[in-house]
């Protein structure tokens, strides 16, 4: 089962409209959506290599352009929907915790959150309920994301076809090392912040 919903990642990731699916993956990512667009991202650099820039510089506008929206969710409807998505990811009980955080380290929390598996959404929803500065949170998101998403593409478009045939010859602990990373982010959110 695992290597067919590989196969079918693979094959969706090589059509006509993967890009649209992965900068609106991306974009959702940053504002509401629990899936990080490297679900997409990792398959279509693995499908055409020679596309890995265009791919990660797609992603990390798109993701800034949700992080935007996330942002105007904190910053104008944090009492309804904001709440709810803070709440709904765990967050809810640590909220004042995080604005006061802000207060000293917000370049430091957005650079190093933007580069985690941390869901990135609670950045951006916090950022517009501290009301933090609108400018360097559109900097560093671009930094941070950028530097992200090129570090996946940059790493597949350098040993692409050698990663290819690891993943496929090794999926199922490929798969765990992958769930592994991403809940060990998790945890460490939870315990770190």
């Amino acid at each position: 089962m695992l290597r067919r919903l590989y196969q079918w990642v693979i094959d969706l990731a090589e059509r006509r409209s993967a890009p649209w699916a992965l900068a609106a993956v991306s974009f959702a990512e940053s504002s509401f959506f629990p899936v990080p667009p490297d679900i997409m991202l990792v398959p279509m650099c693995l499908a055409r290599p020679r596309l890995a820039w265009w791919y990660a510089s797609l992603c990390t506008l798109a993701s800034v352009l949700g992080g935007l929206a996330g942002y105007a969710i904190g910053a104008l409807l944090y009492d309804s929907l904001g709440l709810w998505l803070i709440n709904l990811y765990g967050y809810g009980a640590r909220v004042d915790a995080f604005t006061e955080a802000y207060q000293r380290y917000g370049h430091w929390i957005i650079l190093i959150k933007g580069l985690t598996p941390i869901p990135y959404k609670v950045v951006t929803i916090t950022s517009g309920f501290a009301h933090y500065s609108l400018f360097w949170f559109v900097v560093l998101s671009v930094i941070t994301r950028g530097l992200r998403f090129f570090m996946v593409a940059g790493l597949l478009y350098w040993v692409g076809p050698s990663a290819r045939a690891f993943i496929e010859e090794r999926l199922g602990l490929v798969t765990a090392a992958f769930a592994v990373l991403v809940v060990g982010g998790v945890l460490a959110a939870v315990y770190l912040f």
